[in-house]
């Protein structure tokens, strides 16, 4: 892309969280906690995009996120490109993997389930695309499931 045509803002140090689904970019905000983030926040979305459709895009200036914070987003947004900027440059692109287990993330849809009624953390293992309930064994579809 011309840099004359940026619809937002370059940052010289930070992360660009690009290509999210523009119906999830609040989710991908709120995994990664970015209400309590001190530097500042760009967050877009309904950008033109010509693999989405549209797109929401998220600037985080002066911040790296762990692979772990990374991981976190496959459930949310798992085709997300993370672009680690150094001095106004791309110096890195990062692809979202999705773990094999996800703990405290998405909410069991099991109603009897044991993190349903007791307060613990939720843990799944993830085959496939699809998350089992490590307590009650329950399976859900990554593309359908609700966030804690």
């Amino acid at each position: 892309m011309n840099k004359k045509e940026m619809l937002v803002a370059a940052i010289k140090n930070g992360t660009v969280i690009d290509h999210i689904p523009s119906d999830k970019t609040y989710q991908v905000a709120q995994l990664l906690d970015l209400h309590n983030q001190e530097t500042p926040v760009t967050i877009g979305y309904n950008y033109l995009s010509k693999k989405l459709g549209k797109k929401g895009i998220i600037k985080v200036e002066d911040k790296f996120f762990t692979d772990e914070e990374i991981s976190r987003l496959s459930v949310v947004a798992p085709n997300i490109v993370l672009n680690i900027i150094r001095d106004f440059e791309v110096v890195e692109k990062k692809q979202v993997i999705t773990p094999d287990e996800i703990h405290g993330i998405v909410r069991c849809n099991n109603p009897k389930c044991i993190t349903n009624n007791e307060p613990m953390s939720t843990y799944f293992h993830v085959t496939n695309g699809i998350l089992t309930c490590h307590y009650c064994e329950k399976e859900q579809d990554i593309n359908k499931v609700e966030l804690c």
